[in-house]
């Protein structure tokens, strides 16, 4: 069993390095009028930023979770940690468009893994806390996302004050990684009546698609992505159209939905450790739905619903990823997160670019009924998905100190 200190350096180094991805990962937002300016660029090229970093989280989750399954996990995490902050040199040493492509390329898609990485690894060294560390975690991923959105939001200028923050990211991850390699993770456990070589040469995308929660795990997914990043990207803008909103009021009401979402992840996490992940997306998951969904049906008139929702839906996301291991063997858990969550994001990629064209034929007060449409849906899938694990219809095993 590791051992207590141990536990308690490995969780400072992961807040480190969860703080530094919120921070890069919010860059593309804060950064877009500063990249459009001084590369004098089209907003086609803009957005191709973007699109670039979702092709990075593709590529990166799909390949490095099955490394993970292939190699020692801390292995595969040290080194994305390597290429993450590689990425973020590389922003700091170029001036250059293409480079910052690949920049963006690189960051996004080794922090998607990172990200996973950590929650894939907490039940192995956390044990019966990890779902409640796990989303502490998120929770000061949060902070990274909202202090370098308030600070460097209000002071960045140029392109100097990008490499500034990215200097500062990079001694974050030198700091988490070294801790990282300081400590010995608990060793990692080959499934029962499986070795390694068979573990290796079985078809793993073959055992992970045959398994019948895998489908449903995609489109919950695919439909939780669509709900969340649909406010993240949409809502403010819908917002700033309606009657009585400015640009200042709806700013708050997108704050106070992500506020919650990063303040939930503290205040709730206790509980999810308390109720295992099932009855914790049952209860807040549920009660978040309800409240998201009433908040859009109302319009701008219960729009303070859909913000407060936010800090019930803060849990979904990381419980969620937990909740993956309970119905795929331990040896082909990381191949089965990866697959998920880079299956699913081709609905946020899809979604996003056809929902700009609907808005621009139809307008923001018709086709904003997909968002609530899609949150039901995702709750409804997951009913169906925990009922299918109480009937014990999967290769779910069960995980260290949460509910059977």
């Amino acid at each position: 069993m590791i051992m207590k200190k141990k536990k308690i350096l490995i969780y400072i180094a992961f807040a480190l390095i969860m703080a530094g991805l919120g921070a890069s990962d919010s860059q593309r937002g804060i950064f877009a009028g500063i990249f459009e300016k001084h590369f004098d660029l089209t907003m086609s090229r803009v957005s191709l930023i973007v699109t670039v970093s979702y092709i990075g989280n593709l590529v990166f989750i799909l390949l490095g979770s099955r490394l993970a399954d292939r190699f020692e996990k801390k292995k595969v995490f040290v080194c994305a940690s390597f290429l993450w902050m590689a990425g973020l040199l590389l922003y700091v040493l170029t001036d250059n468009y293409y480079a910052l492509l690949v920049g963006m390329f690189v960051t996004m898609g080794t922090s998607t893994l990172m990200n996973t990485m950590m929650n894939i690894m907490s039940p192995m060294v956390f044990g019966a806390s990890a779902g409640m560390l796990i989303n502490t975690l998120f929770f000061t991923q949060g902070i990274g996302t909202t202090a370098n959105q308030n600070i460097t939001g209000r002071l960045a200028t140029d392109y100097g004050s990008f490499r500034l923050v990215n200097i500062i990211l990079i001694c974050l991850g030198i700091a988490g990684t070294l801790i990282v390699l300081m400590v010995k993770f608990p060793e990692e456990k080959e499934e029962k009546g499986q070795d390694v070589s068979e573990q290796r040469t079985v078809g793993v995308t073959g055992k992970i698609i045959k398994n019948p929660a895998f489908f449903l795990f995609v489109f919950i997914f695919g439909f939780y992505f669509i709900a969340e990043h649909g406010i993240m990207n949409w809502w403010k803008t819908y917002l700033e159209r309606s009657p009585g909103f400015d640009s200042g009021k709806a700013a708050v009401y997108l704050s106070i939905f992500f506020g919650g979402m990063t303040l939930g992840r503290l205040i709730f996490s206790p509980f999810v450790s308390k109720l295992g992940e099932m009855k914790s997306m049952l209860i807040f998951g549920g009660a978040g739905t309800v409240l998201y969904i009433a908040g859009l049906a109302g319009g701008t008139h219960t729009a303070l619903l859909l913000s407060i929702s936010g800090l019930f839906i803060s849990i979904v996301y990381p419980t969620m990823v937990l909740f993956i291991r309970r119905f795929f063997p331990g040896n082909i858990v990381s191949s089965a997160t990866g697959m998920v969550i880079s299956t699913a994001t081709v609905f946020d990629i899809a979604f996003n670019f056809i929902f700009g064209r609907l808005v621009e034929n139809s307008g923001f007060t018709n086709v904003m009924f997909i968002f609530p449409v899609s949150m039901g849906i995702f709750y409804a899938l997951y009913l169906a998905l925990s009922a299918h694990k109480k009937k014990g219809g999967t290769n779910a095993r069960t995980p260290m100190g949460t509910e059977t």
